[in-house]
């Protein structure tokens, strides 16, 4: 079974714990306003690929990643391609290599399918971007909905789970973000952790090359000093 994959990364530091091997999928129904790889939206392109072919490569770098390989594997949408997800994930777990599933939680709806991915996903990197479903919407063109029902189904099997928000100036970075956020995952036994990522506008030349207007090219990027603020108010929460 083939896949279709946009790009690699071989030492990956922020796609989950240690170093990593990471795997870009093509296709993506989402239109999130701050995406950074529009070039990954269109599901026909991409290279095809093969899962045995990706474990290699993997294998290939085994003496730069530790005592364990890991690879992530994100997008575009993993979940847009989870029959093929699923297969490299379960050869990966043959050849005893970490699994990480970076996903927005939407892009397949079959629960047996999820249930087959999980079962070979040791970790998974969810990105909720909003908390009010309407601002979902408007942003990104994925239901919260969805998102929320794929988080019941990590905590359902007992998936190991890193929360995920990009904090953009004027859209999500208030203190109210933050509360509806552990509103939304204080009785979620599944997640290890919160990551708060600042907006970045790195993509602007990538948008020029594909004559694309970025919507937030104007918007200032989220500074240490916006990300700590956040971090305080949800460790304060948590400390209730």
């Amino acid at each position: 079974m083939s896949g279709r994959i946009h790009s690699y990364l071989t030492m990956g530091t922020v796609d989950g714990p240690g170093i990593r091997f990471v795997v870009f999928l093509q296709g993506c129904f989402a239109r999130c306003i701050y995406c950074h790889n529009p070039d990954t939206w269109d599901k026909n392109t991409g290279i095809l690929t093969e899962p045995e072919d990706i474990v290699e490569k993997v294998l290939r770098y085994r003496a730069y990643y530790g005592k364990q390989p890991q690879i992530t594997v994100s997008g575009g949408e993993a979940l847009n391609q989870i029959e093929f997800t699923t297969k490299l994930f379960r050869l990966c777990k043959k050849n005893k290599i970490h699994t990480a599933l970076d996903t927005s939680g939407f892009g397949c709806m079959e629960e047996e399918k999820i249930k087959e991915l999980l079962e070979v996903t040791d970790l998974c990197l969810l990105d909720v971007k909003f908390t009010i479903p309407e601002a979902y919407e408007e942003f990104t063109g994925i239901p919260m909905e969805a998102v929320v029902t794929f988080l019941d189904q990590l905590e359902k099997y007992k998936i190991t789970t890193w929360i995920r928000m990009v904090i953009v100036p004027g859209l999500n970075d208030k203190a109210e973000e933050m509360e509806r956020l552990y509103q939304l995952t204080k009785d979620i036994t599944c997640i290890e952790k919160l990551e708060l990522l600042p907006f970045r506008k790195l993509c602007l030349e990538k948008y020029q090359e594909m004559n694309l207007e970025f919507p937030l090219k104007v918007t200032p990027e989220a500074g240490k000093e916006l990300i700590d603020s956040l971090y305080n108010v949800w460790n304060d929460l948590k400390m209730k």
